[in-house]
């Protein structure tokens, strides 16, 4: 059957479900697919929450820190002047308690060297003292001067004459015949066959050993109308040796004074 141009055609049916037709898929709303994201995850999705959450984690730390570093960010100026002046007067007071305490331990030194100096000055005093006192053995260099009797007898003043002379040009130690250590106290007596020396006897050849420069104490003996002479008076003679070394070995025992006592 034809138609003319006046009819319109006639419109087509909707498919109806389950008559064979594709029917198009439902459009999801915006909370479903975000619900439908959340639940499966794509692999680009989990890679941005991971940048973000770097991201994120970054940021925290540097809001902290810079929390941190910004202490004296909020005071006024006047604040600031007086934290600084507050600053500026505790590293005074700190460098000066470092300069007394330097001045503290120079001072210690000080003294600590003065206080050796003085204690080595003090031993070196009771050495002295103790070999003038004869309570100590000595060695050194000296003379050994032999005094022997030819025709006569020495007299005491003829000894005395020799110790005298050796002890004025500086002999620090003398003993006589090994025996007796001679100090200052130290008497002569004129005994039958011999001289007595603070209670000891001693008989001839009289060897006085003297410590001290050999040459001096030497000199002391044989001068013109020293002891030399006076010896020879006596009707003995005097040789005399100089040595580079002698050792005196007799010692004194220490005498303790009755009344005196240390100021």
């Amino acid at each position: 059957m034809s138609t003319t141009g006046d009819e319109q055609p006639s419109p087509q049916p909707t498919p109806q479900p389950g008559d064979g037709a594709d029917v198009p898929a439902p459009r999801l709303t915006g909370r479903a697919r975000l619900g439908r994201a959340l639940l499966r995850p794509s692999r680009t999705q989990l890679i941005v929450a991971v940048l973000l959450a770097l991201v994120g984690f970054a940021a925290v730390t540097q809001i902290r820190t810079t929390e941190q570093d910004s202490t004296y960010a909020g005071l006024r100026e006047q604040d600031l002047i007086d934290v600084l002046n507050g600053l500026a007067g505790t590293t005074q007071r700190t460098r000066a308690e470092i300069d007394r305490l330097t001045s503290d331990r120079e001072d210690l030194q000080s003294e600590s060297t003065q206080r050796q100096a003085a204690l080595d000055r003090a031993r070196d005093e009771v050495d002295n003292l103790q070999v003038l006192a004869g309570l100590v053995p000595v060695t050194g260099p000296g003379i050994r001067a032999t005094i022997t009797e030819e025709t006569g007898s020495i007299s005491v003043s003829s000894m005395l004459d020799v110790i005298q002379e050796l002890r004025s040009v500086g002999a620090e130690a003398i003993q006589v015949n090994g025996e007796v250590r001679v100090i200052a106290q130290t008497s002569f007596e004129e005994r039958v066959g011999g001289i007595e020396v603070d209670g000891t006897l001693l008989e001839a050849p009289y060897v006085v050993d003297a410590i001290g420069d050999a040459s001096t104490l030497a000199g002391s003996i044989s001068f013109a109308l020293g002891p030399r002479a006076e010896v020879r008076k006596d009707g003995g003679e005097i040789e005399v040796e100089e040595l580079d070394s002698l050792d005196i070995d007799a010692v004194r025992e220490p005498v303790q004074p009755e009344y005196a006592q240390p100021d």
